[in-house]
């Protein structure tokens, strides 16, 4: 807890200018994935890989877990665990549609009115076991899988694909999974 109100802390004052201006839109090489079911990505995803930021810094076992809400906004519970801080952080957030609800791209919010993008730009849309996702800009970069241990032809298929865009793939963090259980919501 302690990690996630430094951050916000971190973001306040640091990146409310950025954010007044807008933390939406989507890098260069991006784009989102269209024919996009909210309802089969609903469910539990392990982060697999990311580029670091002071949100996540440090953490492991890093898990989001999406809800339809009753406005149909989406429910976002992210969660990690701190070794550092022998403890579990969570964060919880909103997440709205931008442009349609048949496109991976929405808007994500942990705190107040402050939204930054969340674009799923490439997807299993078959099975919905795995997603490729950015933020606004080159520095956010997610992979999400249903499995916390991916086979090693799929994160290779991440690297390949996310250094073709334009990502810095060199500073990719792999997550660590399954040393511990995570709280229960």
């Amino acid at each position: 807890m302690k990690k996630i109100l430094q951050c916000i802390r971190y973001l306040a004052l640091f990146t409310l200018p950025a954010t007044l201006s807008g933390c939406l839109g989507y890098p260069a090489g991006v784009a989102p994935v269209s024919d996009f079911d909210i309802n089969r990505y609903l469910g539990k995803w392990y982060e697999i890989a990311r580029l670091d930021h002071p949100f996540e810094r440090g953490l492991s076992e890093v898990t989001a877990e999406y809800s339809l809400r009753e406005d149909d906004s989406v429910k976002v519970l992210n969660q990690g665990y701190s070794a550092a801080d022998s403890e579990w952080e969570s964060a919880t957030g909103v997440a709205r549609f931008v442009t349609g609800t048949d496109q991976g791209y929405l808007k994500v919010s942990f705190f107040g009115p402050f939204y930054g993008s969340y674009v799923v730009f490439e997807l299993d849309h078959d099975n919905y076991e795995w997603a490729f996702v950015s933020g606004p800009n080159h520095d956010y970069l997610w992979l999400l899988s249903r499995s916390p241990h991916p086979d090693e032809a799929l994160k290779a298929r991440f690297v390949s694909t996310a250094k073709a865009r334009g990502f810095d793939t060199t500073a990719l963090i792999f997550v660590e999974h399954g040393a511990l259980a995570p709280p229960s919501p």
